[in-house]
């Protein structure tokens, strides 16, 4: 009914539907009561959708401005542009229940959320917490997933290797120890027994307790499976069939006596390390 009115109206009939005194006498148009009423309903349900549009893009806004390292759950990527108002405001019909605006609001974003690369069910977990329709079941999922983004992030990310994550997880360690350090003297008052110690000293021992643990490494040697039978070829070919030769070689062409003593050395080194492998060896050890 306004779209060939006096835009003048439009102002007027937001302000009736938003509960002002403005009298339809101020239109500039005269308008029955059934469009008055439709106009006003259709508006109101704009104003529903206007506010989850802000709280969205305010949303957004804020997690985009926000550093990844201190983040405390996922990152928003649902955004409230004119565009979503737009479609939404295209869907409304004045006969609308609440029930079912809050459903086609679901809808939209339902969509919208598909488009993301990641992240979907938290953003659409995130969204539920904003217009607060949270229902039990999704808030304890929603608490679910930042523990474990927040637990994800503490181990140096998805991407992170083996050591940094252990490295991350010490530091965590060490950091709440420190913390429980911190905590006041207080000992319980229903209790004067000379046991009772407090958090701070409880805190004392554990750090001591974990400075004085050294670790206790065992080394145990194992030589590669098969290697005493390969060295034993080895030295049977050398003194079989290289040195008779070099022998050969050293009576017809008067070679260096020389090479035949080194050949001898490296059987009999050959020969020594096939003895030591074979040879069993105590583990040792090393703190």
């Amino acid at each position: 009914p306004l779209a060939t009115r006096d835009m003048s109206d439009v102002y007027k009939l937001i302000d009736i539907a938003k509960g002002s005194e403005t009298g339809t006498t101020d239109l500039s148009h005269e308008y029955s009561a059934a469009e008055i009423n439709e106009i006003t309903s259709v508006l109101r349900k704009m104003f529903v959708i206007q506010e989850v549009v802000l709280k969205i893009n305010q949303q957004y806004i804020t997690s985009a401005a926000q550093e990844d390292s201190y983040r405390v759950e996922p990152p928003f990527k649902l955004q409230g542009s004119y565009r979503n108002m737009n479609k939404m405001t295209e869907k409304i019909s004045s006969v609308m229940n609440e029930s079912e605006l809050q459903q086609m609001i679901d809808d939209h974003y339902l969509g919208e959320a598909q488009l993301l690369t990641s992240g979907a069910e938290a953003n659409l977990l995130k969204l539920k917490e904003l217009r607060g329709v949270l229902s039990d079941e999704d808030a304890q999922r929603w608490e679910q997933i930042k523990d474990d983004f927040l637990r994800i992030k503490a181990m140096g990310g998805d991407e992170a290797d083996v050591g940094a994550k252990v490295v991350a997880q010490l530091v965590d360690l060490v950091s709440g120890v420190e913390a429980l350090a911190s905590v006041p003297e207080t000992r319980r008052p229903e209790s004067d027994s000379e046991t009772d110690i407090s958090v701070s000293e409880m805190a004392d021992r554990l750090v001591a307790a974990m400075h004085d643990a050294v670790p206790i490494v065992t080394v145990e040697n194992q030589p590669v499976p098969g290697i005493d039978k390969v060295l034993s070829v080895l030295a049977d070919s050398l003194e079989h069939s290289i040195m008779p030769l070099v022998r050969s070689m050293d009576k017809k062409l008067e070679i260096d006596l020389r090479t035949h003593e080194k050949m001898v050395e490296v059987s009999q080194q050959l020969r020594s390390l096939q003895a030591e492998l074979l040879e069993p060896k105590a583990p040792s050890t090393s703190g």
